[in-house]
Formats: C-alpha cells, structure tokens, sequence
C-alpha cells in the first residue's frame, strides 16, 4: 500500500529527524536521490544537458546541489533564479561544480532551448496553488522534448491534491522525499505529477495515512478467499436490482462481473427483458426476491419510468435501502437516497452524477464542472451528508468514508484510459457489490473494487478499445493472477 502524508504531519517528520542528524544530512540526501534519478533518465534517453528551475525554498537546494553533483559527473547544467534569496550555500556548490547560474537578465530562454531535462524545484510541499509571475514564463518555455523532473511536487499544483491548476508544471516524472503526499495520489493533481518515484532518506510520519493506495500485493490481504467450511451464504449473496426495459444490457454487465468475481449466490430482481437476458448470459442467477447479505441498486434504473415491470423493481429496490444491509447505489439509485441509512452503504458516482445527487440534496446547484475541480471536497461534502462512502469515478477513482469516520481517503489509479466506456460503471458496480456481500467495509470494498476493474480492463485488451463486457469476462482470471503474486 502507498500511504501518503499533509504537507504539516512531512515537515514535522522532517523537522524532528533533522535533530538527529548532521547539519545538512537531510538536504544530501534529497540532492543525492534526485541526481540519481535525473542521471538515469538522461542516459535512458541519450541527454547531456540539464536547466534546473531554482525556488527560494528547500526544494531550490534540492536542485542545486542535485545539478552540482550531475555537472561534477561531466554533465552540462545550468541553473535559473528569479531574483529571489536562494539558499546560498547550495548555490555555492553548483557554481564550484561548474554549474551555470543565470537570473532574469541572463539568457535563460535559450538555456531553456536546449535542455534535454528541466529539473523543477521553484516551489515546495509548503507553498500555494499558482506559480510565481517570475517563474510563468520559464514554464511557458520549456521544450516539448525536455523530459521534466519535479522536485516533491509540480510547482503550482496544489499540495494538498484538492484543487486543479492549468497554470502549473505538468511534469513526466516527481520525484519526493520519504513519503508520497496528497498532491501524488488525489485526481486535481495527480495528472500534474506524471511517474512518481519516492527517495528514502529515513523519514518516518507517526499515525496512519490521509490518503492511501492499495497496491496489487494488497489483493492478497483484503480477497474473501473461501475455505473448505464455507458455503454459498457464508460466502455471501447478492441481490442485483438494475436493467429496466430501455437499459437492459446493464443488469447483463452487472450480474456478468459479479458471478465473476465469486459470491455464493446471486440473486437477480428486473422487468421481463432483462430478466430474459440476465437468464441466458448467467445461468447462475436466481431469479426474484430472497434471503441475501448485500444489494446492489441502480444501474439502468430509471425512477421516473413506466416501462413494464418498473414499478415492482422501484418498490424491491426501496425496499432494500430501509433494510438493515449493505448497499451499494449506482446510477439511477442514487436518485432514490433520501436522507442517510445506518447499515452500511456505498454510493458509486461519476463526477456528473454526484454533482446531480449534491444539487438535489443541498438544494443549490452543483455542476459536474465544479466537481472535477475538486473533486475530494465534493465527494467528502456527498459523504458526510449520506452518511456513506462515497467512490467517485475518474481517471483516478476516489472512495471517501465520512469525515468523522477517521479513516484515510483511497485513491485508485489502476485502468488504461480506454475504460472509460458505457458500461464499465455497471461492471464495477457488481465487483464491488460482491465484496460488500462478503463483509467487506464499504472503503474496502470500494477501494479494491476499484483497483481489480482497473487490472481487469488493462488485462482485457491492454493497450487498445475496450467493451465493458470484456472487463467483466476478464474478472475472475484478474483476480486469480492478483491472487497468485
């Protein structure tokens, strides 16, 4: 799992081990770690020139002695300051190295011009949104072809992952000290940091986590296994509430992915269509209302629909949220979440339908725009007044408990972009459904959901288009090959 730390819990870490080290331990390294990676992507892609963007902070040392290093290896570097105090003693290394310093009235544009890698070290964990107005224009210059290396964070970007910038830097690579923070793993920024490679200098931050993500040995750990007891109720059965007669096929996505991913039982409530379909696509399926652990409710649904068979499926599907079991809502279910329940539940909305699922509830107006903004506070805004966990779908897929919870937010960045495709909601809603029957939390349940669809897209047809329904096929040899690792 990569667990990731507030700018505040790191700079206090930092603080308390730099007590017990030399005077300038810690900063060496940091620069060292940093001119390692910066010296293996210049030969992976045949470089020998490096421009350094120097802040007035730390991570301005960073790069300066992390360039005083790479020139003492033979490396042509150069280093660009605003004007700005710098720290001074690293300055003093990088020109003893045989570094370039140039401020404002040098050259810097054509420096910028011709390097092969741009180390980015203007801003740090401590600083704001935005970059300062010395700095727009170096950004503004940097060459398509220069591989980007930002020093713990883009300069810009928020370090707190909340919110979206267009007017920072969009590195290829970050590379952090210690410990991943917010900004690498929240969707507003995690686009800005491209790879992101963790330097250990002996950093270690008390207390659990605010932002976690589970890794593919975390599969393992957190699977419900079943053992030679168990039986089909012991392993948990679902009820599957979804398809209507103008969206059958995802009752057939959902009931295909969850069968795959291994309940003891499913049980199937639709209209005759889907019902039909359902039948002949999972022949596992039970048909009809009956004793089960967890619902799914939501995907096809329509609560304003007169189609055929709809009314009984609405009065099924109130009826499993005033239950006292699980329940995931997708979809066209979270239109029927009045208020909050007790027993466990998880919401699974894209950014557009939270944003209508806000606006309802709050009674003023939410935008999907607003949401992609920000999408951490609206998904915590959506959980705290549910009462549920919320995972909200994207490139990178939160899962938000309520705030009082205490628990850390997940992110999830595990599928190829091709997943983003019609029906692949209505399979993560069935995967997740699955584990919610097996006892799973609702941010576990979410989480690994999340993590197992994205594997299962990737394995399904790596690299190129994708059908939803391939992913759903793709479920059980995905988790079996997470399994075995």
């Amino acid at each position: 799992m990569l667990s990731a730390y507030s700018a505040d819990r790191v700079r206090a870490a930092e603080s308390t081990l730099m007590h017990g080290l030399p005077e300038g331990e810690l900063m060496g390294r940091a620069a060292r770690g940093l001119a390692a990676v910066c010296a293996a992507r210049l030969s992976e892609r045949g470089g020998s020139t490096v421009v350094a963007l120097v802040g007035p902070g730390n991570n301005g040392g960073d790069a300066l002695y992390a360039v005083a290093q790479l020139a003492e290896d033979g490396i042509d570097c150069v280093a660009l300051h605003g004007g700005w105090r710098v720290h001074q003693a690293a300055v003093a290394a990088a020109q003893a190295a045989g570094v370039r310093i140039l401020d404002r009235s040098g050259d810097w544009a054509s420096a910028l011009r011709g390097a092969d890698l741009v180390v980015d070290g203007v801003l740090g964990i401590g600083g704001r949104p935005g970059l300062p107005d010395e700095a727009v224009a170096w950004v503004d210059a940097i060459p398509e072809s220069a591989y980007v290396v930002a020093v713990d964070l883009p300069s810009g970007q928020d370090p707190g992952g909340e919110s979206a910038t267009e007017t920072g830097v969009f590195a290829d690579e970050t590379v952090t000290f210690g410990v991943a923070k917010p900004v690498h793993l929240l969707p507003a920024t995690e686009v800005a940091v491209g790879r992101l490679t963790v330097v250990d200098i002996g950093l270690a931050v008390d207390g659990s986590a605010d932002v976690e993500r589970l890794g593919h040995d975390d599969v393992a750990d957190l699977w419900p296994v079943p053992g030679p007891m168990d039986d089909k109720y012991s392993r948990g059965v679902l009820g599957v509430i979804a398809g209507t007669e103008d969206y059958p096929g995802a009752a057939v996505l959902c009931c295909t992915s969850a069968v795959g991913a291994g309940p003891g039982m499913l049980r199937y409530i639709g209209p005759p269509t889907p019902v039909s379909l359902v039948h002949a696509a999972v022949p596992e399926a039970v048909m009809g209302t009956g004793r089960v652990q967890a619902y799914v409710v939501g995907p096809g649904i329509d609560a304003s629909s007169s189609a055929a068979g709809t009314r009984e499926q609405l009065s099924a599907a109130r009826e499993a949220l005033a239950s006292d079991l699980p329940v995931l809502l997708d979809a066209g279910g979270l239109d029927l979440l009045e208020g909050t329940r007790s027993a466990p539940t998880l919401l699974t909305p894209h950014a557009g339908e939270l944003a209508r699922l806000l606006s309802r509830l709050e009674g003023a107006e939410v935008t999907r725009e607003q949401v992609s903004a920000s999408p951490l506070a609206h998904a915590r805004r959506a959980a705290d007044l549910t009462r549920a966990t919320v995972l909200l779908k994207g490139s990178t897929t939160l899962v938000v408990a309520p705030s009082d919870a205490g628990l850390p937010v997940r992110s999830q960045n595990d599928a190829p972009p091709w997943l983003a495709t019609a029906g692949a909601g209505d399979v993560l809603a069935g995967l997740c459904g699955v584990l919610l029957a097996a006892g799973l939390s609702p941010l576990d349940a979410g989480s690994l959901g999340a993590l197992v669809h994205g594997v299962a897209a990737d394995r399904a047809n790596p690299g190129g288009p994708l059908r939803a329904l391939a992913v759903a096929h793709g479920i059980p040899a995905t988790v079996a090959h997470l399994l075995a690792r």
